[in-house]
């Protein structure tokens, strides 16, 4: 009886088929998705594609601008988040006190130089610019003793000489004009008052003299006008002289030169400068003129937009 039911269950679960092949005593889930098609399935039908559909997805996708929150004005508490207040801008004189406290703290060099950073407005008309420039001019105050070499071409030069600057009387600047390729930024002009017949001033003023320039394809300058353990009347000074002749090479007409001050040692933090006091006095005039006319701005545009919400 066991062996006829046997028989009977196994010839109804068609474990093998009739040609002798074997299959699978539980059918696996799988195989039951998989439709066994013996026809050719039809070709999908070609939609026409926007040419505008396809321009929206070329286009890179645009990311949300994050909202930008104002920033706070002073922290209320001895440890914060810097980024989150605005940058401290200090009188002159308690910056250069904290500078050197820093180097008390560090315990670096009391002798290290003074750098200062001055940010320009370099535009004038709509399409004029200043153009870069090298600046010379003689501190209140010398901080090193690095004397300069300068080279005069006069009727008796002869031979090849490598020298800091280089000086010329008028009569010798159509015979040296070969040599301004070579000499580029350095060659005798009389706007830095390189060229002129009192060689001896010359000589005198490029010995000694501090040289400044603004960086290559940026509106900045970067140079030391000091040591911190000069005075704090000297280091002053000498920074009031920089700033004042760097004011030479923009007219004043065009508004303020300098936008941003900052001043630092080799190893400490830059500190941001309250500079007015530095600017010649036109200049401070023309900056008053000039946050008039965006105060006025901004009044024109806050009447506008309450004109439009009365409609």
């Amino acid at each position: 009886a066991c062996s006829l039911f046997l028989h009977t269950v196994l010839s109804q679960s068609h474990i093998f088929s009739r040609n002798g092949q074997h299959s699978a005593v539980l059918p696996c889930f799988a195989n039951l998705l998989i439709s066994h098609r013996y026809y050719a399935a039809k070709p999908a039908k070609k939609t026409k594609s926007d040419p505008k559909k396809k321009a929206q997805e070329s286009e890179p996708k645009q990311k949300k601008k994050r909202s930008s929150f104002p920033l706070l004005k002073e922290p209320i508490d001895d440890v914060y988040l810097t980024w989150c207040y605005e940058r401290p801008v200090y009188d002159a004189e308690v910056a250069v006190d904290m500078l050197k406290k820093f180097q008390q703290l560090d315990f670096t060099s009391p002798n290290q130089p003074v750098y200062a950073d001055i940010t320009l407005d370099m535009a004038m008309d709509k399409k004029k610019t200043v153009e870069q420039f090298v600046g010379t001019m003689l501190l209140p105050y010398s901080f090193t003793d690095d004397i300069h070499k300068v080279l005069v071409f006069t009727e008796i030069l002869d031979g090849e000489i490598q020298a800091d600057y280089f000086v010329s009387v008028p009569t010798m600047l159509s015979k040296i004009l070969p040599l301004r390729g070579t000499l580029k930024k350095k060659f005798p002009r009389i706007k830095n008052g390189s060229v002129g017949y009192d060689i001896a001033q010359m000589v005198g003023f490029f010995r000694v003299c501090h040289e400044y320039a603004v960086l290559e394809n940026h509106n900045f300058i970067h140079t030391p006008v000091a040591t911190l353990d000069m005075p704090n009347d000297q280091i002053l000074a000498n920074l009031d002289a920089v700033i004042k002749d760097v004011c030479k090479y923009k007219p004043l007409s065009y508004g303020p030169f300098v936008t941003r001050l900052i001043i630092r040692t080799s190893s400490s933090e830059g500190l941001d400068l309250k500079f007015e006091c530095f600017l010649p006095e036109g200049a401070v005039k023309e900056k008053v003129k000039e946050v008039e006319k965006e105060e006025k701005k901004e009044e024109e545009s806050d009447d506008e937009g309450e004109m439009r919400e009365s409609r």
